[in-house]
């Protein structure tokens, strides 16, 4: 029975070895990204972040386009080419008249200006959105790191659990060959291995799973048995006051400065649809060459012109009251913004604090008082102490507590990634 005490402290020794902070690192067959590293993969590679970023460089073409200038018109004609014979001669190309003519839209009113302005605040709305695309993705992606670490912690607990497992079954053994042991409780302690396989082959498919996730939003080909992450999976219990994460998302949230920005567009759109309601004339100039005039003077002519619409109904009425009312429309959806970056953030900061928490009593107490029954029950159940049913429930028990306590890291994890996207930063590593 020395032996088998020897055994059984090992394997609980090799057991909180597993589950340390930094066990992932230290097991790791090869070295695995960062959660860093993953962020600067997935903002070089992911289509549609990189697809949206193509949208922000369109919106900058179009300043250039609102800035041009209306083009220059050029006619040029033929008239009076004579196309019956006159006293029996046909001349088709006396007495012609070629008139060439030049004009120009001269826009009022500061247009030009205007559209840039509308263009640019345009841009700068667009830019914010990508920034906001890129927060709610690299959250997605978030999730999806901390669920590869939790699912590598899962299943090293799978894999200790079981290795412990076999090593009681190998002193079950040694017992029932001494006559220590009845044949049905042996067998009953070797049934329960099929659970400890089956969560054993659970945690692989999890954690496999979790990283196909990951590998396609990196858009990365790399096969899941060569792809690997690391980062710590534990909890801190310090959290700052709520009143610093609530102004830090008012200095940072991305959809809240699109809102802003919105508001400036809209004034800008109003103020061209101002401008578009004035009168723009039309300057022309032209050179006429017609020899049928009798007088020799007037075979080469200038003429000038100014064409200025008339505008009694259509002065664009429709657009500058649309344009209006659409500031007022942007300033209330500025601040519905403005309260739902409130409530996320209190959202997320009750569900940190909570896990935080549920969290303080498992590091103190849970965690070793469960390691301690187990291995009080075992020794106990293997000197004849404990009943087989004690001993089983201990072992369930134990697990029970272990799985619960890295479900809610990982929970935890989840619940600070929320708050670091509702404060559009990284406010908690």
């Amino acid at each position: 029975m020395n032996r088998a005490a020897q055994l059984l402290c090992g394997a609980s020794i090799a057991l909180i070895a597993v589950l340390s902070p930094h066990a992932s690192a230290q097991l790791s067959t090869q070295p695995g990204l960062s959660w860093e590293q993953v962020k600067a993969r997935f903002e070089a590679a992911n289509p549609a972040l990189k697809a949206d970023a193509l949208n922000v460089d369109e919106m900058h073409a179009e300043e250039t386009t609102a800035y041009l200038r209306p083009n220059p018109q050029f006619t040029f004609a033929v008239d009076g080419t004579q196309l019956l014979p006159h006293n029996g001669v046909w001349q088709p190309l006396t007495g012609e008249q070629e008139q060439s003519m030049f004009s120009y839209l001269h826009e009022r009113d500061r247009k030009r200006e205007l559209r840039l302005e509308t263009a640019r605040e345009s841009t700068r709305v667009a830019a914010e959105q990508h920034e906001d695309l890129k927060r709610n993705l690299e959250f997605i992606l978030r999730s999806a790191f901390i669920q590869t670490i939790e699912a590598k912690s899962v299943l090293m607990l799978a894999q200790a659990d079981l290795d412990y497992y076999d090593k009681l079954i190998a002193i079950s053994r040694e017992r029932f060959k001494a006559g220590d042991l009845a044949q049905i409780d042996l067998d009953r302690i070797e049934l329960q291995r099929v659970q400890y396989e089956q969560e054993l082959q659970s945690a692989l498919v999890n954690l496999r799973t979790a990283k196909i996730q990951l590998l396609q939003m990196l858009d990365d080909r790399t096969p899941v048995e060569q792809f690997d992450v690391n980062g710590p999976f534990d909890f801190s219990p310090d959290l700052k006051q709520p009143e610093q994460f609530r102004q830090a998302a008012l200095d940072a949230r991305p959809d809240l400065r699109a809102a802003l920005q919105s508001i400036e567009l809209a004034k800008s759109t109003h103020k061209l649809a101002i401008s578009n309601g004035s009168t723009d004339p039309t300057l022309s100039a032209w050179w006429t060459h017609n020899p049928s005039f009798n007088n020799p003077n007037d075979y080469d002519t200038l003429g000038l012109s100014i064409n200025i619409p008339l505008r009694i109904f259509d002065r664009n009425q429709g657009e500058k009251q649309r344009t209006l009312i659409d500031i007022d429309r942007s300033q209330q959806t500025t601040e519905a913004t403005r309260a739902q970056v409130f409530s996320d953030v209190d959202t997320a900061y009750a569900m940190v604090a909570s896990n935080v928490e549920l969290l303080k009593p498992y590091k103190a107490k849970y965690l070793d008082q469960s390691t301690r029954v187990r291995d009080t029950v075992t020794y106990a159940y293997q000197h004849g102490g404990a009943s087989l049913m004690d001993f089983l429930n201990a072992q369930s028990d134990y697990r029970v507590v272990q799985l619960a306590y890295l479900q809610l890291v990982g929970t935890y994890l989840t619940a600070t990634a929320q708050l670091n996207l509702a404060v559009g930063r990284e406010v908690i590593p």
